[in-house]
Formats: structure tokens, sequence, C-alpha cells
């Protein structure tokens, strides 16, 4: 009995022990990442740099030539981009700090030169300065340095997600290619897409160009991207424009229209219907003639006036035709006809026609309007 009670303590001890430890190490994961997403505190960093400045400080005095009074601007831009407004001033007052000593100990020493001139001190404000706008403007943001990046490369990839084009049945083809002006990450142009109906046997696409272009469109595009998908295959087709024009009229933008063309298409039988708000004409390839021709419905832009009707133009993919939806940014130039464009699109298109049109998105861009500084998007639909 005595070893058995002699032995009940050791464990209680030993599990008191791995909870102890297993809090700390909870604790400090969730604090690593707090910290990564910039909802911890900064004392870390802040305490990081306070040491920093005397280091840095000593060096000046003892090896001047090696180490410049300039030298605590690194931790002042450390500062600007690590701390909150409030400890950065702390961080400027023991800067300042240090080079009023580096002066006085500097000025001690008659042997050595002064290297602490009104330029040094010029600087290290100057630079102090920058740093606490930074400081403030990511304050007023909400978003830290750590977070920033993370953040914009994860709602990079949602809006790519976002734009992916559901799976489709053997015997269809379909790909989507999308250029940003200025070869940025964000884009004025999106697709969204679904398969809706009983079974899924229609397809959805909705294809977007936003006013303006490049970053200038993209806060727009991404709020509409998720407003649109949120209305794809939740209205019936014939519903799905009217409500995005009224969406963009509530948000009431100063530069708020966009063009917009959606095509719904029966998988079983390739009927489809194209409705336009302002979007250029699709272009359709006939396999049995081998000719390309113009499908245009009518419809204002979006977001220009209230009560806008538009009227889908209807047509049939049959056994080798191509379907092809694109952007502004693909064919109009201010110094030839938006048809040139046209025409050239669908001349390198035909070089497709006997080798199929797998992979060829990506490349008629790039033989079409590789160096133009627009947004460019193509959607291809074939049936093989």
């Amino acid at each position: 009995m005595a070893r058995g009670s002699d032995k009940t303590p050791a464990r209680a001890r030993r599990r008191r022990a791995h909870k102890a430890a297993h809090r700390l190490r909870t604790g400090m994961r969730r604090s690593a990442v707090d910290y990564f997403r910039g909802d911890g505190s900064d004392w870390i960093a802040f305490a990081a740099l306070l040491l920093t400045v005397p280091l840095l400080a000593g060096a000046t005095v003892v090896w001047p030539e090696w180490c410049p009074p300039e030298a605590l601007v690194l931790p002042l831009v450390a500062g600007g981009l690590l701390l909150r407004p409030a400890s950065l001033l702390g961080l400027y007052a023991v800067t300042a700090t240090a080079l009023v000593l580096e002066t006085a100990l500097i000025d001690a020493r008659r042997s050595a030169p002064d290297p602490v001139t009104p330029g040094s001190i010029l600087v290290v404000a100057g630079v102090a300065l920058i740093g606490l706008l930074i400081a403030q403007f990511r304050s007023r943001v909400g978003v830290p340095w750590r977070r920033g990046g993370t953040m914009l490369f994860d709602l990079r990839e949602r809006i790519r997600a976002q734009s992916a084009l559901p799976s489709l049945p053997r015997g269809w083809h379909q790909e989507m290619s999308l250029r940003p002006a200025g070869g940025q990450s964000f884009s004025g142009d999106f697709v969204v897409a679904a398969r809706t109906g009983p079974e899924g046997r229609t397809l959805e696409v909705v294809l977007t160009d936003v006013s303006g272009k490049g970053m200038d469109a993209a806060s727009r595009s991404l709020l509409l991207s998720g407003a649109f998908g949120g209305l794809l295959g939740s209205l019936p087709p014939h519903s799905f424009l009217p409500a995005a024009n009224g969406y963009l009229l509530r948000q009431d933008w100063d530069e708020g229209f966009a063009t917009s063309v959606h095509l719904v298409l029966d998988l079983d039988t390739g009927d489809f219907e194209l409705l336009s708000a302002g979007h250029l004409p699709g272009v359709q390839l006939n396999a049995g003639t081998g000719c390309w021709h113009q499908i245009a419905g009518e419809g204002p832009l979006l977001g220009v006036y209230d009560g806008a009707e538009f009227f889908p133009a209807k047509g049939t993919l049959r056994r080798g035709d191509v379907l092809m939806l694109f952007t502004d940014g693909l064919v109009e130039r201010s110094d030839r006809d938006l048809s040139e464009g046209i025409d050239r699109l669908t001349g390198e298109a035909d070089r497709y026609v006997t080798t199929g049109f797998r992979g060829a998105a990506w490349h008629l861009i790039e033989a079409v309007a590789k160096d133009v500084n627009d947004d460019r998007a193509l959607l291809l639909i074939s049936r093989e």
C-alpha cells in the first residue's frame, strides 16, 4: 500500500508537469501566430530594437570609421515596419538620447574627429519621420506588414479559385486565360461559372470587364466577383443581369459601370443563350463551314440606369464547334477598328482548327495582345 501511495503523487506531479508544458507550448504557438498575423503585442520587437540602439551607439564611439552615426537609421527603419506608433515614439526617444550621448562622448575624446555632424542628425531625423508616417498608415489601414503580404497572396489565390471553371462531361472542352495589365496579379476582368439546373446539366459562365484596369479596378472587381458568384445559380438565367445591374447601382461608385456577358449552355443538346450587358460579341466557329460568325445579345452597360432589359442571342454548339468570349483588351486598339481586332483573333484561332483547341487560350493572347497595357481575358468552349 505504501508503495502505491508513493507512486500516486509522483504520477500526479508528472501529469501536472505535462499539462503545464502543454499549456506553455500552446501559449507560445498562439502568441507566435498572433504576432505573425499582426494581432499580438509588439513588445518583443520593441525590446530587441531598444537593445540595438545602445550597441550601435557604443560601436560609433569606439569604431567611428566602421560604424557611423547614420547606422542608427537601421533600427528606425525596422521600427517603422514592426512597431505601432506609440512604441515607435519610445524608440525615437531612445535613439535621440543615443545621438546626444555619442556627441558628448566623442567631444570628450579630443583626439578623435567628431563624426556626429548636422548632416548625420538630419539623416536620422528624416528616416524617423518616414518611419512614423509608415507606422501611422499601417495603423489606419489595420494591416501590419507581417500580415499584409500574406493577405494579398491569399486574396489572389481566392480570386483564382473563384474563377476556376467547373469540370464538364465527356465531349466538352473549356479553358480560360486572364492577363492583368502591366503583369500585375489583380485584374479588372473576372470570370464566375457554375453548373446549374437538374443534375448540373447547364453551364452558366459570366465574363465581366470592370471599368478601369489593373490595380485601379481590382478592388471593385473583387467585390463584384464575390457578389456575382453568389447570384449565379441562385436566380433564373434571365434574372441574373438585372440583379447584377441593381447591385452595381446600389454601390453608387463614381466609376461604377461594367460590361458583362452571360452564357447559358445546355450540355446535353449544345443549345445556348448569350445575354450581354454592353459587352463585345462572342464569336462561334461553325465546323461545317469553317467560318466564324459573331453572336451578340442586346443590353446596356451594368450600373448605368435602373430597369435595364437584356435580350439574349441564341445558338447551338454542334460537334466540332467552338465559342470564344473575350474582353476589349484583347481586340480593341486606338489605332484600328474593333472588327479588325476580332478578325485578327479569329485568324489566329484558325491555326488550331486541325490540331484542336486544347491550350489555345493562353497562346491566342500571346499572339494577339501580348504586350498590351490592358486587362485581357479569353474564354473558350468547344464541343469535341
